[in-house]
């Protein structure tokens, strides 16, 4: 493991537990904010720029900023209520492990058995963004209108809140 894949993971794994446990909801976004850019980097770091680069547009620039604004629209002056550790919790914990258990078995049955993979195609960020820009250019004009008008539509909503 280098060192960079080391620093990007922890910061990944300690903002991710932080969002989780906060109690500001304000906190806990920012929080997953550094969640994806440190998912963005580990990408980045497996020679993945297209997956990175749009993580990095889509996830932290754009959902991120639609959480923060909606976060900070709609939320009320009542303080958050502390949170109880309750029996659901612990449930909630076991079915964690057993995913987890699950996942890592998979994994570790799987690395000596599978034969090692054929050459990867020469796929580049260039060439991703060609085919977007012209084979799929009506559906990706559609999804950011759909966007947008979702986005329209939620600050509209917001505001009619706030004048009531």
């Amino acid at each position: 493991m280098t060192p960079s894949f080391t620093i990007l993971a922890f910061l990944v794994l300690a903002s991710a537990l932080a969002a989780m446990s906060l109690r500001n909801l304000v906190h806990c976004a920012l929080c997953l904010v550094v969640t994806f850019a440190g998912i963005a980097g580990l990408f980045l770091q497996l020679n993945a720029e297209f997956v990175g680069f749009a993580q990095i547009l889509v996830y932290v620039g754009a959902v991120m900023i639609l959480i923060v604004f909606a976060i900070l629209l709609t939320r009320g002056a009542e303080p958050a209520a502390p949170a109880a550790f309750t029996h659901s919790t612990w449930i909630g914990v076991a079915l964690a492990v057993v995913a987890f258990l699950t996942i890592a078995g998979a994994v570790v049955t799987s690395v000596g058995s599978t034969p090692l993979a054929a050459a990867a195609p020469d796929v580049s960020v260039r060439a991703i963004g060609e085919k977007l820009m012209h084979d799929y250019v009506l559906p990706l004009e559609a999804i950011g209108l759909l966007l947008t008008a979702a986005m329209i539509g939620a600050v509209i909503v917001a505001m009619e809140e706030k004048r009531k």
